[in-house]
């Protein structure tokens, strides 16, 4: 392959996609590109209107999402990448002017009207994508971060045919449209709603490769003229490739001595995060796909490695990894950048030797641990969230995850065919409330319980608390609230706030050993009842966090009737849930969280957003955060009849 070397030149560097974008990991993975997917939390709010051209809007926006991700990986992380690749594709409809730059730039549609609107306009009409790139080279002196930024644009213009109303709407509610830049997606069922493309094919999909590829080159060897060539095709633009181009020809002020990133495949095949291919006496073996002639003349394209389903074959070996390291402490024993011996760590956690290494080299594999000829020590993410003591650890809700919901799966086949949740079949017990359910009964196994739900409450508060502007309220009532991590994530904002946290009286009882030290906030109240039995303190604003995904359609009418009667014209009631996209296919972990077959569902947007209003919530907004859960806001108007 003709780029092999450039794409070669990062093999000792750890590089960093400051993007989510499935579909340019696919393309950086599929040229052979190794890399760790750290999605930037930059917030897109630049203002289109002061750029002068379009272009210049993504390059910036590339920039300082590339720039974000390399700040926070030095300060946060204490790992400083070599390079982060940062981009932003967006679609500009028509031709534009300084003036009216920011009224062209279409990015994703908020909903399915936008989305309407942005097809509507493209229909029947040639329209530019731009993807502005940033390329970040990172250094540390002296623990401050340096970088160097080397960026460019690539534009491909796109023309649409007539679109009818009938196709628009069906590609529109096929759900595509959502995640896209313009509102479609040439690579799948968008293509066919487009008529020609002039460019860049892999650049309206998400990121120009080819571009990429030379601004590659210019940096690590900038070509001489006798090795650039042209090559032309009758329907293929000319375009440049780099011959005869060996690592025994690189730059000698670009020595490649980096670290090389975490492991995260065994024998080629992807474990986790994005897809990679093997490495192989210091070259990339590039992935491609080569038609082969039959004995009939005719063209074959032999199948594509299945690396996806291989994965999802092998899932169930990577969760148990994990969780069996962290129910033996094996992260806690590694913090601090403890590193010990395979035979250190079999020693504390009485282990044997052979199995212990077995299980340090598997969490190596995924990325968890690092291994040296030190020893073992653990990723950064391992301390932040894997040892047991820290802030925001989900150590608690992993060993829930072991001890009773991977038993619940292990039954899931009798659960599809029964519709039914698998506590009999999984405990030899049923019940209707889970911390009711008699395995739960010592204190040890409610704490344990409790431990899981404020890990995660830990992970999500900030995003809930902040998901809408709650001044107005003056005080707060957290059904369910269980350790009170939001509600002290509320007193924080507002300080002002009086909150309280209602739940049963075997939750208020064991609530003490997970109260916040050393901060001097508002004291929140807890108040001992049942939601369903008991009255509910007088608020203003009620909380229902993880609740109604649980609940059967009776016991949400319950609820909700009883909250709808209680609050005054003006309060509001805030859902803490995962919300379905509209074809409740995403996200994954809503999804697969359903399999457990408990009496409720989970729910849509617009599923949520009627719920709501069928109880007197009016004006129901929602908020996606990117987070675990996201955030549904509905305001009582008038009472129901």
């Amino acid at each position: 392959m003709a780029l092999n070397p450039v794409i070669g030149k990062l093999v000792s560097k750890r590089v960093v996609l400051a993007s989510a974008s499935p579909r340019r990991q696919e393309i950086l993975a599929n040229v052979g590109l190794r890399f760790e997917v750290v999605p930037s939390w930059f917030k897109e709010t630049l203002e289109k209107s002061s750029f002068a051209a379009p272009y210049e809007y993504a390059i910036e926006t590339a920039k300082q999402k590339a720039l974000e991700v390399a700040n926070r990986m030095h300060l946060k992380h204490l790992r400083t990448p070599d390079i982060v690749i940062g981009a932003d594709t967006i679609v500009v409809s028509k031709s534009f002017t300084k003036e009216t730059v920011g009224k062209q730039i279409l990015e994703k549609p908020v909903d399915k009207q936008d989305a309407y609107k942005m097809l509507s306009r493209l229909s029947g009409n040639e329209h530019s994508v731009f993807t502005g790139v940033a390329i970040v080279h990172c250094t540390s002196k002296d623990n401050s971060l340096e970088t160097e930024v080397t960026d460019f644009y690539e534009e491909t213009k796109v023309k649409f045919a007539e679109l009818s109303e009938e196709l628009l709407w069906e590609y529109i509610h096929s759900g595509e449209p959502m995640d896209k830049a313009g509102g479609y997606g040439i690579q799948a069922l968008g293509g066919m709603l487009v008529e020609y493309v002039h460019g860049d094919f892999l650049n309206v999909v998400g990121f120009p490769l080819n571009h990429f590829c030379k601004k590659l080159a210019e940096l690590y060897y900038p070509p001489l003229k006798h090795t650039i060539q042209h090559v032309k095709h009758d329907s293929i633009p000319s375009v440049e490739t780099f011959e005869n181009l060996s690592d025994g020809e690189s730059d000698s002020s670009n020595p490649m001595q980096h670290k090389s990133a975490n492991k995260l495949e065994r024998n080629g095949v992807p474990l986790s995060g994005a897809v990679h291919t093997p490495v192989n006496s210091g070259s990339i073996q590039p992935v491609c796909t080569v038609a082969v002639e039959n004995q009939s003349g005719v063209m074959e394209y032999p199948a594509k490695f299945p690396s996806k389903i291989v994965e999802l074959m092998d899932g169930f070996r990577a969760s148990k990894a994990l969780f069996v390291a962290s129910k033996l402490k094996v992260f806690d024993l590694l913090k601090d950048k403890c590193i010990l011996k395979a035979v250190d760590v079999a020693n504390k956690i009485k282990a044997s030797v052979c199995g212990t290494e077995r299980l340090l080299d598997a969490c190596a594999s995924l990325g968890l641990l690092e291994k040296t000829h030190q020893g073992y020590s653990n990723t950064d993410s391992a301390n932040t969230y894997l040892v047991s003591d820290r802030e925001y650890s989900l150590h608690g809700y992993i060993i829930h995850s072991n001890d009773r919901l991977w038993h619940l799966f292990t039954h899931l086949e009798i659960a599809v065919k029964e519709g039914t949740m698998q506590t009999n079949q999984a405990f030899g017990k049923e019940t209707e409330d889970l911390f009711q359910d008699s395995s739960y009964h010592s204190v040890e196994a409610k704490q344990r319980f409790m431990t899981a739900m404020h890990s995660i409450a830990k992970l999500t508060a900030r995003d809930v608390a902040t998901a809408f502007d709650l001044s107005q309220f003056r005080s707060v009532c957290d059904l369910g609230g269980c350790t009170g991590v939001l509600a002290h994530e509320l007193v924080q904002k507002y300080p002002n706030l009086n909150v309280t946290v209602f739940d049963l009286p075997d939750v208020i009882a064991n609530v003490s050993c997970f109260e916040p030290s050393g901060q001097h906030i508002t004291p929140v109240r807890f108040t001992a009842g049942d939601f369903f039995k008991d009255n509910l303190p007088e608020a203003d604003l009620y909380i229902l966090s993880l609740i109604l995904h649980d609940l059967n359609d009776e016991k949400i009418h319950i609820l909700l009737s009883k909250i709808s009667s209680i609050c005054k014209p003006g309060s509001a009631l805030l859902l803490a849930e995962i919300v379905l996209d509209e074809e409740k296919t995403h996200p994954l972990r809503a999804v697969l969280q359903s399999l457990s077959m408990t009496e409720g569902k989970q729910r849509s947007g617009s599923e949520y957003k009627h719920l709501l209003e069928k109880y007197g919530f009016t004006n129901v907004q929602i908020k996606i955060t990117g987070n675990m859960l996201d955030a549904i806001l509905g305001f009582k108007k008038t009472s129901v009849h």
